[in-house]
């Protein structure tokens, strides 16, 4: 039987819009949404392996069913994981009208915070200078092959490897799932520290370029500034870490400012400076927006290097 509880945030609640970043695609193992908008997320937790599930009751409630020896910590971290912590109530985007018409209709978003590093930092990692298709084919064959099945009702879902696994892993099997040997010694590189790297949660604050966590974390091989912001949205819920160097994000951002069809990061850090101490809260509602940014010519033909 699971472990349950509800909570009441006391306000507003944007339960797709507030976890959606946590998800690596459709077919992500780890991450779920079922046809009635419950988000399933499972994971290894300081108590070991669990599994939550998440769903919005009416007004600002929502009831979370937690299994495995993880429940009890997954159910504490519920509020958390909704952005309970998050304050947005000195971002003022008024200076944008287009801004301003994203935040009204989306009050209820807010930055999670898992308060997992290594479970956001591997599937960044794998994200490096490669497609999205071709991350999240990593990721799940990451969790296939050497993940273990998640506690709880959805046989389909698996629980990433633990450092030790992760460690075990062979150059070559590395080579199967399309990875290639600079992103492999990162991933080995944080398994190894995998229980300091856990402390840059209870590390966050200020700005992104100040924050103690995100210096920890540059300090591992192959782990940089985008890596870095990538983890750190996602475990410690950071409101000021941006993904420069992002393939995509800096044009998107760029139009939706200024109407420009691309950017460049220097840009726009320039045009987020307004908000320092908000700058993924805006990057956040501009993701939302759905505006994207103007194609131009053939899309781009990656290289897989499992061919190789």
């Amino acid at each position: 039987m699971p472990l349950e509880r509800v909570w009441d945030a006391r306000r507003p609640v944007d339960l797709a819009g507030t976890l959606w970043p946590l998800r690596r695609g459709a077919g992500d193992p780890a991450h779920r949404v079922d046809p009635t908008g419950v988000f399933w997320w499972s994971c290894r937790t300081p108590d070991g392996a669990g599994t939550v599930a998440v769903a919005a009751q009416s007004g600002s409630a929502v009831e979370a069913s937690a299994w495995g020896a993880g429940a009890q910590w997954l159910l504490d971290r519920v509020p958390h994981l909704l952005g309970c912590a998050d304050d947005w109530s000195e971002l003022d985007v008024s200076s944008h009208p287009a801004l301003q018409d994203v935040r009204r209709r989306r009050l209820g978003v807010r930055l999670p915070a898992t308060g997992l590093v290594l479970d956001s930092l591997v599937p960044a990692v794998l994200e490096q200078r490669v497609t999205g298709q071709d991350a999240r084919r990593a990721w799940r064959m990451l969790l296939y092959r050497f993940g273990e099945p998640a506690p709880g009702p959805v046989e389909t879902m698996r629980v990433p490897p633990a450092p030790d696994v992760l460690l075990a892993i062979t150059s070559w099997e590395w080579h199967r799932m399309g990875v290639d040997a600079q992103r492999q010694r990162a991933v080995r590189a944080a398994a190894t520290v995998a229980a300091r790297l856990e402390e840059c949660v209870a590390m966050t604050g200020g700005s992104a370029e100040t924050d103690a966590g995100i210096r920890r974390l540059r300090h591992l091989p192959g782990i940089g500034v985008w890596t870095a912001a990538e983890t750190m949205q996602r475990a410690a819920g950071h409101p000021d870490a941006v993904s420069v160097g992002d393939y995509h994000l800096k044009d998107v951002v760029v139009h939706f400012l200024t109407g420009q069809a691309r950017g460049t990061d220097e840009r726009m850090l320039e045009l987020l400076e307004p908000w320092a101490g908000h700058r993924q809260r805006v990057v956040r509602l501009i993701e939302m927006s759905g505006v994207a940014k103007p194609r131009f010519g053939p899309r781009f033909a990656p290289v897989d290097i499992r061919a190789i």
